[in-house]
């Protein structure tokens, strides 16, 4: 491996973040070629976390960006102070200057409030890591708007004119794949899909983020989770349900697991009425097993 790549993957695990070669691969990647990274996977698996985990380890801004169906380019770009410039307006009423020139001075960088992306490309400082989260939630309008961003990171304000990125944010963008992004925008990223993790990693995330859980407790939730994840589910718990549950039971001050215990616990992990019954049905009458082979 790379020297470059094992000291990301060190600066990731030094937060906490659990990771691995392809991971460091792909991180140190877009960082170097400047490219945006686009990461797919289930939900749960600690996508956003690796943007979280990057920030810390570079120690710069995380500047978060929450897609959702409507989302549109005033709302992720900038909106103009409207009260602030009224007040200005008002403030200037009795002086003598022209009104092109009350007009001018309203409209300035002082005037504006930045939303995530130029937020992002302004920072004066360092370059911020820029998480667009849940992509796949915005509209195609939107997304065409982003690839205009990420092409060149510079945005054209119609009052000010061009302004570009002071320092290049490194960018991630996640998916959860509820609809198809467009080829044009994959082309522009670097992709990575995570999926849920092995067993061994996952006992691996469990111990080092949820402190004071014990080694048989945290083997045997990660077991029934793993069984879990078999089962025909309308909603799989991922990695963040995982800790959920694990914590939950630290807090319980649980040291190993029994039907009682699950059974009061299932809410913790499992998210759907129609998944709790399913799971009462046809695993916890063979808990022993999932607890010895995961399945």
């Amino acid at each position: 491996m790379k020297e470059e790549v094992r000291k990301i993957q060190e600066l990731l695990e030094r937060q906490a973040y659990v990771t691995d070669a392809a991971v460091a691969t792909s991180v140190y990647l877009a960082m170097a070629l400047g490219k945006p990274l686009l990461i797919e996977g289930p939900a749960g698996v600690g996508k956003t976390e690796i943007a979280k985990a990057l920030a810390a380890a570079l120690d710069t801004r995380l500047i978060r960006l929450q897609c959702y169906e409507g989302l549109d380019a005033t709302t992720s770009l900038y909106e103009w102070n409207y009260s602030k410039q009224l007040l200005h307006i008002k403030l200037q009423e009795s002086s003598p200057v022209s009104a092109a020139e009350k007009e001018a001075s309203i409209f300035s960088e002082s005037y504006l409030l930045k939303r995530p992306l130029l937020d992002a490309i302004t920072d004066p400082a360092r370059s911020p890591v820029l998480l667009i989260d849940e992509v796949d939630r915005s509209d195609e309008e939107f997304e065409a708007f982003l690839l205009e961003v990420l092409s060149d990171f510079q945005v054209t304000i119609p009052e000010i004119g061009s302004i570009s990125a002071s320092h290049r944010p490194h960018v991630v963008l996640t998916s959860n794949r509820s609809r198809e992004l467009s080829d044009a925008l994959r082309r522009r990223c670097l992709y990575l899909w995570i999926d849920y993790p092995s067993f061994e990693k996952e006992l691996q995330i469990v111990r080092s983020k949820v402190p004071g859980i014990g080694e048989a407790l945290s083997s045997e939730l990660t077991h029934v989770i793993h069984a879990a994840r078999a089962l025909n589910l309308s909603k799989v718990p991922g990695v963040a349900e995982t800790l959920d549950w694990a914590a939950s039971l630290v807090e319980l001050k649980a040291t190993h697991l029994d039907a009682e215990v699950v059974r009061a616990t299932l809410g913790c992990f499992l998210k759907a009425q129609e998944d709790v019954r399913r799971f009462e049905t046809e695993a916890i009458n063979r808990l022993d097993e999932m607890l010895r082979t995961g399945s």
